[in-house]
């Protein structure tokens, strides 16, 4: 495969043989930076798994635990920070146990975790930090 270099020392195949995506998947990657998902405050218990995947969650009252833009193979976190024990609730979409949707109900700090199969989400809950 022919390649070129740009200013930047990047090396890039040759646009007749190959497509800059199709190098990139076919070459193992070495990072020199992190690579994580951003934390996006989302307080409605509402998340959009398009935006990013991990959230901040400090509900301003009772709602039900949804996730939309289902993304199979998808997963992250959420801390969801109940300070004043809010009811929550689960849509039909997402699969958690009774026992964890009780206790995140219940005044403290979690760390959801979550795991989208395009369909549904299933969340696990973390005891309470605070």
């Amino acid at each position: 495969m022919a390649t070129s270099i740009n200013n930047s020392g990047v090396l890039f195949p040759d646009a007749t043989t190959q497509t800059t995506a199709g190098a990139i998947l076919s070459t193992a990657q070495t990072f020199t930076a992190p690579q994580r998902g951003t934390v996006t405050a989302d307080n409605d218990l509402s998340f959009d798994l398009s935006v990013t995947n991990n959230f901040s969650c400090t509900p301003t009252g009772s709602g039900t635990l949804t996730f939309t833009n289902h993304t199979a193979g998808q997963s992250g976190f959420i801390l969801l920070t109940n300070s004043s024990g809010y009811a929550i609730s689960a849509a039909a979409t997402t699969k958690i146990n009774a026992t964890d949707l009780s206790a995140i109900s219940a005044s403290g700090t979690y760390v959801l975790s979550y795991f989208d199969n395009g369909t549904n989400t299933y969340v696990m809950v973390s005891r309470s930090f605070a």
